[in-house]
C-alpha cells in the first residue's frame, strides 16, 4: 500500500523574513517605452504590487487557505506528490480529479471546491475532490533525474486515485492540466469515466475550406501568440535551467514573470485586477516563491513542449469548455479528431484561461453539466 501523509502547509518566519529583504532590495529596470503592456508588464504596476506584497500582503493567508482543506503527500514513482483531498458529505458523489497548469497553482481550484463539494441543490452532481501541484510545482517534490513529461505524470495520477481507493473517477484540466488529463483518460482508460477540458488542444482540419468564425478566431489567436506571446515557453522548453537562477533569486522577478501572463491570458479587460483581487494573485506568486520553483516547474515544458500527445487519440467520453479569452480555441468538429467521443460541448462569451480562478461559478456550473452527462 502507498503510505498517504496529512501534510500542513507551513510559512516559516525566516521564509518571510528573506523575502522582505529581497523584495526592499529589489533592482529596478527603467521604465518601459511605450507606457503600455506592449513589452511587457509596467514598471510602475510591479512596484506597486512589490510594494503591496512587502508591507500589506498577510504572508501566512497562503497557508491559512490551503490548510481549510485536508492536505496530503504520498510517494508515486520515487516522488513525493502533494495534493488536497476533499471528500464530500453527498453518499452518491463521485470521485474528480482536478490538474492545474503554469504559471498556475492548486490555488485556482479554491473557490470552486464548495460549490463541488456541497452543491445547494441537492440534485446537483456533487464531487469528492482530489487536487494534486504538478512534479516540480508547489509543494509536490522536484524530479531529479529526466523522464517527468505528460504521459509520465498521467500514469503517477491514476496510480494516486488507485492508491486512494477510487474504482472509477472523472478528470477535469486546464493549460497543462488539460494535457495530463488527457494523458490521463489516454493511459487509464478502465478506470477514468470520462475528462472535461477547458483547453482544448487541437490542430485545425488542414483540408477544411468552410470555416466557422470560432475556427477563425483560433487561427488568429495561434497566430498571434506565435507571433507576440509565446516566449516564455521557448525559454522553458530550452534553457529552464538558465532561467531559474533569476526567478528564484528574485521575488519581483517572479511576480513580474507570472502576472505578465495572467494579464494576457484572462479575460480582464486590460488589467489582472479587474478579475482576481491583489491577494489572489499574489497567493499564487507565493506558491512559487516560497518554494523555490521557477526551474522545476518550467522543466515540465523541456520534457513535454510540441511532443505532448502528439497524434494520440484519446477513446474515454470528453467534454470541453471554450472561453473566448483562452490561449488555444478551436471547435468541436477540429477536436473530434484527437477526442473521439465527445459527449459534451459548450463555448462561453465570457472568460480566459484560469477558468476556476476567474470563472468560478461558471465552471462549476459546466462541471456539473458535462459529468452530469456521463456514468461512472
Amino acid at each position: 500500500m502507498t503510505e498517504i501523509r496529512p501534510m500542513t502547509i507551513e510559512i516559516s518566519d525566516a521564509v518571510v523574513a528573506d523575502l522582505k529583504s529581497r523584495l526592499a532590495n529589489t533592482r529596478w529596470p527603467e521604465a518601459e517605452t511605450p507606457d503600455d503592456w506592449s513589452q511587457g508588464i509596467p514598471l510602475a504596476y510591479t512596484q506597486e504590487v512589490v510594494r503591496y506584497w512587502a508591507e500589506e500582503y498577510d504572508m501566512q493567508r497562503l497557508a491559512n487557505r490551503l490548510n481549510a482543506y485536508d492536505n496530503f503527500v504520498t510517494e508515486l514513482d520515487g516522488l513525493d506528490i502533494h495534493f488536497m483531498h476533499v471528500r464530500s458529505a453527498r453518499a452518491d458523489a463521485s470521485p474528480l480529479l482536478l490538474t492545474h497548469g503554469w504559471p498556475g497553482s492548486i490555488v485556482e481550484f479554491l473557490k470552486v471546491i464548495d460549490g463541488l463539494t456541497a452543491p445547494e441543490n441537492d440534485d446537483a452532481p456533487a464531487f469528492h475532490l482530489v487536487i494534486p501541484s504538478l512534479p516540480g510545482y508547489g509543494f509536490s517534490g522536484k524530479p531529479t533525474s529526466t523522464g517527468w513529461g505528460i504521459e509520465k505524470i498521467g500514469t503517477v495520477w491514476a496510480q494516486l486515485m488507485a492508491a486512494l481507493g477510487y474504482e472509477r473517477y472523472f478528470a477535469q484540466g486546464g493549460d497543462w492540466g488539460a494535457i495530463v488529463t488527457s494523458a490521463v483518460g489516454g493511459v487509464d482508460p478502465d478506470h477514468c469515466a470520462g475528462i472535461h477540458l477547458n483547453m482544448v488542444v487541437a490542430p485545425p482540419d488542414p483540408n477544411a475550406d468552410d470555416l466557422t468564425e470560432l475556427e477563425k478566431s483560433g487561427l488568429e489567436g495561434w497566430q498571434y501568440y506565435q507571433d507576440w506571446d509565446s516566449g516564455y515557453s521557448k525559454q522553458q522548453s530550452t534553457r529552464p535551467q538558465t532561467l531559474g537562477y533569476g526567478l528564484v533569486d528574485s521575488p519581483a522577478g517572479q511576480a513580474a514573470w507570472i502576472l505578465e501572463k495572467f494579464w494576457a491570458w484572462m479575460d480582464c479587460d486590460g488589467h489582472p485586477e479587474n478579475v482576481l483581487t491583489r491577494d489572489e494573485l499574489l497567493d499564487n506568486i507565493m506558491v512559487y516563491w516560497i518554494n523555490a520553483a521557477a526551474a522545476s516547474s518550467a522543466r515540465l515544458y523541456w520534457e513535454s513542449f510540441g511532443g505532448a500527445l502528439a497524434g494520440q487519440q484519446i477513446h474515454v467520453p470528453m467534454g470541453g469548455t471554450i472561453f473566448p479569452k483562452e490561449i488555444f480555441r478551436t471547435s468541436q468538429r477540429f477536436a473530434a479528431n484527437m477526442y473521439t467521443n465527445i459527449v459534451y460541448w459548450a463555448e462561453k462569451d465570457a472568460g480566459g484561461h484560469f477558468a476556476a480562478f476567474e470563472q468560478p461559478d461558471v465552471f462549476v456550473g459546466e462541471l456539473r453539466s458535462c459529468f452530469g452527462s456521463m456514468s461512472l
